[in-house]
C-alpha cells in the first residue's frame, strides 16, 4: 500500500545505515517528529547528536497519518487542572496549546516545504448530545483566550460542504501539512546543523557501560551519556516496561482522485481540517491537489485492505453523497499509541535515558513538542521549569490481553455505529412516507 504522502512528498532522504562504532553527545533512537525535533534542538544548542531509524524515514506513525496540527490534548483544560492541579495544570494547558506555534514557526524558520496551511480545526457534532460537551470545550479554551468558537447547523454545512452535523465549533489555531514532507524537512534541517541520522539502523540491545550508554544495531554501535527513546507506537523491546505502558490501536486513510474544480469549490472551501464525533471517530481533510482524504480506525489482525478501504470509501459517501463516482486512489494504514490516562508521557527512566511517547492521535503538533521537551531537560532545564510533568513508567496491567480489549472496544463502538446508521435510514423512511 503506497501512501498519498510518500507519492507527493517532498525533501531529504535520510542518510545511511550505521556501520561500526561511534560516539555522540546524545543518541535518539527513533527519527519521527519527536526524534527529530529533539535533534535539532539540541543541535541548535551545540549538541553533537547522533539520530537511529530502525526503517526509512517517514516509515512509521510520523509519515502516515492525517497531517492534522491540533493544539490540545484529548482532555479539556478544565480537566487537566482538575488532574494536575492548578498551577501544574495551567502550564502543561499553555504547552500544549503551543504546539502548532512551534510547528508553524519551524517551519517557517527551516524553510519547509510542506503545504502547510493554518485555517483552523472542525470538530462537527454526529449528534444533538455531542453539542453540550462542545459548548463546555469552547467555553474552556475561550477563558483562557483562545480563538475558538461554537458553530451552527448552516455554518457547519457551509464550511465543511456537508449536511451531516447539527453544529460543532472551529479552532483557528490549528492547521495542517503535508506529514511526511514536514518529517523530511525537520531531518533536513536537523543535518544542516550538525546531527548525523542513520536509516536502517534499528537499536537492538541498550545497556549502561560507565557513565555511558551503549545503543547496539545490527551493524554498529555508538556510546553516549544520554539517549532519548522516540519511538511512540513503534516501541519494541528494548525497554520493555516502555512498551507495556502503551496500547497500539490501527488506524485506516484513503485518498480520493483530485476533486474536479467545480465540485471542490463547495467541499471543505477554506481547506479546514475536521474530525468529528461519530462514534469511531473520522478525520478527513483536502489536500494540495484537492484529494479527499479520510481516516478512521483501522482493523486488527488480516483483514483484507479492499474490506478496510470499503468501510473507509462508506465514511466519505455519508459525509459528501455528492462525491459518488469520484475514483479513490489511496489508502494506507499504520499504529497510533494510546495510554490509559490518554495524555502524553514524559519519562526518565535512569540517568541519562529519556522517553517521549502516546499522543493518542494528536502526534504532529504534541510530538513537536515533546522533542522540544526532551532536548530541554536535557539541556539542563529544571523539571518545575519544563511546562509538562514528567511521569513514572506504569505498564498497564494484563498487558498480553490489552490488545483484546481494544478490538472489543473497536467491535462494539463499530456496532454502535451501525445501529446509529439503520435509525437514520429509517427516519429518512419514514419522512418520505
Amino acid at each position: 500500500m503506497q501512501s498519498l504522502w510518500c507519492a507527493t512528498a517532498t525533501g531529504a532522504p535520510g542518510g545511511p545505515a550505521l556501520q561500526g562504532s561511534e560516539r555522540a553527545q546524545v543518541v535518539v533512537v527513533g527519527a519521527g517528529y519527536t526524534g527529530l525535533s529533539a535533534a535539532l534542538h539540541l543541535c541548535e544548542a551545540g549538541r553533537d547528536v547522533v539520530v537511529l531509524e530502525a526503517s526509512l524515514l517517514g516509515a512509521g506513525g510520523s509519515g502516515l497519518n492525517g497531517g492534522q496540527v491540533i493544539p490540545g490534548v484529548k482532555h479539556d483544560p478544565d480537566v487537566l487542572e482538575r488532574m494536575f492541579g492548578a498551577t501544574v495544570g495551567a502550564s502543561m494547558i499553555d504547552t500544549v496549546a503551543s504546539g502548532p506555534d512551534l510547528v508553524f514557526e519551524l517551519i517557517r524558520k527551516h524553510r519547509i516545504d510542506c503545504a502547510a496551511t493554518r485555517t483552523g480545526w472542525i470538530q462537527p457534532a454526529a449528534s444533538e448530545s455531542a453539542l453540550a460537551p462542545i459548548r463546555s470545550r469552547v467555553e474552556q479554551w475561550r477563558r483562557r483566550g483562545a480563538p475558538v468558537e461554537m458553530l451552527q447547523r448552516r455554518q457547519i454545512a457551509e464550511l465543511l460542504g456537508s449536511e451531516r452535523y447539527c453544529g460543532g465549533w472551529i479552532d483557528l489555531r490549528a492547521g495542517t501539512v503535508q506529514p511526511l514532507s514536514y518529517l523530511l524537512g525537520l531531518a533536513g534541517a536537523a543535518q544542516r546543523f550538525g546531527a548525523r541520522i542513520f536509516t536502517g539502523s534499528p537499536a537492538i540491545k541498550l545497556e549502561r557501560i560507565g557513565e555511558q550508554w551503549s545503543v547496539q544495531t545490527p551493524h554498529g554501535r555508538i556510546l553516549s551519556p544520554a539517549v532519548i527513546l522516540a519511538t511512540d507506537a513503534y516501541t519494541g523491546g528494548l525497554v520493555d516496561t516502555l512498551r507495556r505502558s502503551i496500547v497500539l490501536v490501527p488506524s485506516f486513510q484513503v485518498a480520493t482522485e483530485p476533486i474536479p474544480e467545480l465540485l471542490r469549490r463547495s467541499i471543505l472551501p477554506q481547506r479546514q481540517s475536521v474530525s468529528d464525533t461519530w462514534h469511531l471517530l473520522r478525520y478527513y481533510r483536502l489536500d494540495a491537489q484537492g484529494r479527499l482524504l479520510l481516516g478512521s480506525r483501522g482493523f486488527f489482525g488480516d483483514v483484507p485492505v479492499s474490506t478496510a478501504a470499503r468501510h473507509h470509501y462508506r465514511a466519505v459517501l455519508e459525509i459528501f453523497p455528492q462525491l459518488r463516482g469520484l475514483r479513490f486512489e489511496f489508502h494506507w494504514g499504520g499504529w497510533v499509541a494510546m495510554t490509559a490516562d490518554h495524555l502524553p508521557h514524559l519519562h526518565e527512566l535512569a540517568p541519562g535515558l529519556s522517553a517521549g511517547l502516546g499522543y493518542n492521535g494528536r502526534g504532529v503538533a504534541m510530538a513537536t513538542v515533546m522533542g522540544r521537551l526532551l532536548a530541554r531537560r536535557l539541556l539542563g532545564v529544571p523539571a518545575a521549569q519544563l511546562g509538562f510533568p514528567i511521569s513514572p513508567v506504569r505498564p498497564i496491567p494484563l498487558h498480553r490481553c490489552s490488545r483484546l480489549g481494544v478490538r472489543l472496544a473497536l467491535q462494539y463502538l463499530q456496532l454502535r455505529a451501525g445501529w446509529s446508521r439503520w435509525r437514520e435510514h429509517a427516519r429518512r423512511r419514514e419522512r418520505v412516507a
